[in-house]
């Protein structure tokens, strides 16, 4: 098994997959693309647990600014990043 697909096996989030979010901010949900939050306290929480990594969502358009700061529960990974 190729390490790619170990990684999809886990349904892990790697930087630059589509995902929807389906998270507490209702106006927001949606498709976007996940990268792992940079602000300061989501690198420090990511510190301190590694399993605990937040995301910052980009509208893939570019029209709309995203969620920050996202937990991996509030996310799903598109079917078209297998």
């Amino acid at each position: 098994m190729g390490d790619n697909t170990l990684f999809r096996s886990l349904d892990l989030i790697e930087p630059g997959d589509l995902v929807h979010y389906h998270g507490s901010i209702k106006t927001a949900h949606g498709f976007y693309l996940a990268v792992p939050c940079p602000c300061s306290v989501c690198r420090l929480r990511h510190d301190l647990n590694p399993t605990d990594t937040r995301y910052l969502l980009t509208d893939p358009w570019g029209d709309l600014p995203g969620p920050q700061c996202v937990r991996r529960a509030s996310i799903t990974r598109s079917t078209t990043c297998n």
